[in-house]
C-alpha cells in the first residue's frame, strides 16, 4: 500500500505514452489514487482521441492535452476554445510561436471557460524540448542562445503573453523562478528516478531534485509504464522524494 502524500500527489504527472488505449485505461484505473494528473500526448490523442480523454474524465481525473499548439494565432485561439470544451484541466502551446500566438491561445481558452463557467485553466508554453542539448541547439539549429538562455528568454516571453508558466527542464528551474517568481509554473518533463534508465532525454533530474528546485509539476513516464508493476514503481518515486 502506498500512503498518499497530498502534495507529492499533486506535483506528479504521468504521461500515457502507450501504444494501446487499453494499456492506457489500466494505467488510469490503477494509478489515479496516487497521480495528480494523466498526460494525453501526441501518440495517444492521434490513435484514440477523445475516447481516451472521456475515459480519464469517468475517472474524475485530471489531464494535460500536452499537443503543443504552433499556429498562425487564429488557428490556436480556436484550437485552445476546442480543447477546453472537451474538458481539459490545462494544455500547452509553443514558446517559439510567438507572443502573439500565446495571447490568441489565452483568448480562446478563456471563452471557452467562461462560457461553460467553469475555472479557468492552466496554460503553459513550452521552451526547448529536454532531447535538446546546446549542441543541437547552436549547430543544427544555428541558435547563438546557450540552452538556458534561450529557455529564459521564452519564458519572459510567455509571462508577456498572460501565460500561467512553462515547460522546462529542471536545469533552468532555479533561474527561470528566480527572474519570473515562485507563482510563475514550471513543469519539468525529463524526469528519471534514481533507479531508472535515461532514455533518449539530454537534460534530466531525479524526482527530489527537481521538486527542490521548485518543480511545480513532474512529469514521470516510462519508469512507471514500463514497469512490471507501475504501482510498486510509484511506490519507489514516493519513497525516493519522501526521503530527501
Amino acid at each position: 500500500m502506498i500512503e498518499i502524500n497530498e502534495q507529492i500527489k499533486k506535483r506528479l504527472m504521468l504521461a500515457l505514452d502507450v501504444e494501446k488505449i487499453e494499456d492506457a485505461k489500466i494505467l488510469v484505473e490503477k494509478l489515479s489514487p496516487y497521480i495528480g494528473t494523466f498526460k494525453v500526448g501526441l501518440q495517444l490523442f492521434c490513435g484514440y482521441g477523445l475516447e481516451i480523454i472521456n475515459y480519464i474524465k469517468e475517472k474524475n481525473a485530471n489531464f494535460f492535452l500536452d499537443v503543443k499548439l504552433h499556429d498562425i494565432p487564429n488557428t490556436v485561439e480556436k484550437a485552445s476554445y476546442n480543447i477546453i470544451k472537451n474538458g481539459a484541466n490545462f494544455f500547452n502551446v509553443h514558446a517559439t510561436g510567438g507572443i502573439e500566438m500565446m495571447k490568441a491561445a489565452k483568448k480562446g481558452a478563456f471563452e471557452a471557460s467562461e462560457k461553460l463557467g467553469i475555472e479557468k485553466p492552466i496554460i503553459l508554453a513550452v521552451t526547448i524540448l529536454t532531447s535538446i542539448s546546446d549542441e543541437i541547439l547552436q549547430n543544427e539549429l544555428e541558435n547563438k542562445y546557450k540552452t538556458e538562455d534561450f529557455v529564459l528568454k521564452l519564458a519572459k516571453n510567455a509571462k508577456l503573453a498572460g501565460l500561467n508558466g512553462v515547460v522546462a527542464s529542471a536545469n533552468e528551474l532555479p533561474l527561470i523562478k528566480k527572474e519570473l517568481g515562485k507563482d510563475f509554473i514550471v513543469l519539468t518533463p525529463g524526469i528519471r528516478p534514481s533507479w531508472s534508465a535515461k532514455n533518449d532525454q539530454k537534460r534530466i533530474a531525479t524526482p527530489t531534485s527537481a521538486i527542490k528546485e521548485g518543480a511545480d509539476y513532474i512529469v514521470l513516464g516510462r519508469a512507471i509504464t514500463k514497469a512490471e508493476n507501475a504501482i510498486e514503481a510509484i511506490k519507489k518515486v514516493y519513497d525516493e522524494i519522501e526521503g530527501n
